[in-house]
């Protein structure tokens, strides 16, 4: 296959089939080119014999996110809220704890002091991180030349509360607290708008569901996009010249004038580039290493946690799954439960046979919900580590010193190549929302350079 257009998009999740949308919708003749035999990206959904969707990706979205908002109202998709009545459960120390709120009022007057106090620290450093510069934030060096678990064991006294603060930094960032430098924690917690509203669900990030699932949505644009889509096409080597690029893939050549790369910083890395790209956004590719995280739908007869006057959501400071959620479709019909294999656990898990993967989750769960946790109907998992084309999620995350050292050169085009994703963005990183507002971003750059169009 050789095919020539305006702009060539590396990448059909959300980053790139926004960037491709905006395009031709500015006039701009575009090919998509998807690795996979899909569409989504890291949102990927699987519909069970009676309906239910599982949403095996991303997942939830919040009033925050303007941009996936808009795009469902224009698609005329709906949204569903997600179900959180009833109390939480948290295992702590061994022991179960059930309460409102975000964390257990029981654990000692000393300790839940300490883990109030971690967070509103945090809270009121993430407060003054420029979303647009982290590298330029007061005191940037020495917050991303320390890991969280450095800053734990200095600003958190009590043992407890630090190790449960640090549970949740690694359930939020997939990867163990020594990884997460305490700039990139702080930059993540500002582009969600707080902690609170990474971590929350009413009012926060994981309000809503999209009905039908978030791939639904892809597949909508893929539609619009017709036969630019070409699937099944990884993009294995970009040639750019003086007055163009060429890009080859496993389905042939394609020229454009522009290209964009929707992918992570670390996928792109493995793109071999003519000329080879400038050294800190190599630097960059290196440095921004995908989490670890196997999500698991499991499926019961009805969702019998609600009986027992809880939400279905759960937070385990040890065991194989550290964080649960109702994931039932709305009705009176199964039950399902999401729960999330993270970090060191989904390393640790994602190398042992899938009956003994299923087996540890199951003790997680009945450790939360009791006996009746066990009486599964069906488990539905994806590691993510294990996709060829992801290697990881949630998303890339700067490694301690990287944002100081390469974050400049995130966002900055190579000459006429042109970069997209959710890892770029300054609002809701890591997101749906933020991935859609990347493409947008790449997109615009594009146009306003008048470089788009020199080929139709």
């Amino acid at each position: 296959m050789t095919r020539a257009a305006d702009v060539a998009v590396i990448g059909a999740g959300f980053a790139g089939l926004s960037a491709a949308r905006t395009l031709r919708r500015a006039g701009t003749s575009v090919v998509v080119l998807e690795a996979r035999d899909r569409v989504g990206g890291r949102a990927y959904d699987v519909t069970l014999d009676d309906g239910t969707v599982l949403e095996l990706g991303g997942q939830w979205i919040g009033p925050t996110q303007a941009r996936i908002h808009d795009l469902l109202d224009d698609l005329g998709i709906a949204t569903t809220p997600s179900f959180v009545e009833g109390e939480t459960v948290t295992v702590f120390e061994g022991e179960a704890h059930r309460h409102t709120g975000t964390f257990p009022a029981d654990l000692g007057a000393a300790a839940s002091a300490a883990v109030d106090a971690a967070f509103d620290r945090l809270e009121t450093l993430a407060a003054e991180i420029p979303l647009e510069r982290p590298w330029a934030a007061r005191d940037a060096e020495r917050m991303d030349g320390q890991t969280m678990a450095a800053w734990l064991d200095g600003a958190v006294s009590d043992p407890r509360a630090r190790a449960l603060v640090r549970s949740v930094v690694e359930s939020m960032f997939v990867r163990p607290a020594g990884e997460v430098s305490l700039l990139d924690f702080l930059f993540h917690a500002r582009t969600a708008g707080s902690l609170a509203d990474a971590l929350g669900f009413e009012g926060a990030a994981q309000q809503d569901r999209i009905v039908g699932g978030p791939q639904a949505v892809a597949k909508h644009i893929a539609a619009e996009i017709g036969e630019g889509l070409v699937l099944s096409a990884p993009a294995r080597r970009i040639e750019q010249g003086t007055s163009g690029l060429t890009v080859k893939t496993d389905r042939g050549r394609f020229t454009a004038d522009r290209v964009v790369v929707a992918v992570s910083p670390m996928l792109a890395g493995r793109i071999e580039f003519d000329p080879p790209l400038p050294a800190l956004r190599d630097g960059l590719a290196q440095h921004m290493p995908h989490g670890s995280v196997i999500k698991i739908q499991v499926v019961y007869a009805t969702p019998f946690w609600r009986a027992a006057g809880l939400s279905g959501m759960s937070f385990a400071t040890d065991g194989a799954v550290s964080f649960t959620a109702d994931s039932s479709p709305p009705g009176d019909g199964r039950g399902v439960l999401v729960g999330f294999i993270e970090g060191r656990e989904a390393r640790r898990l994602g190398a042992v046979p899938a009956a003994a993967r299923a087996g540890e989750a199951i003790e997680s769960l009945v450790r939360a919900f009791g006996p009746a946790a066990a009486d599964v109907e069906q488990i539905v998992e994806l590691d993510w580590s294990s996709e060829p084309w992801t290697r990881g999620c949630y998303s890339g995350h700067m490694a301690p010193g990287a944002w100081t050292a390469f974050g400049p050169a995130l966002r900055e085009p190579c000459g006429r190549i042109h970069w997209a994703g959710t890892e770029t963005a300054t609002w809701m990183a890591g997101y749906v929302d933020g991935a859609i507002a990347s493409g947008e971003r790449a997109a615009a750059e594009i146009v306003a350079s008048g470089g788009a169009g020199e080929l139709g």
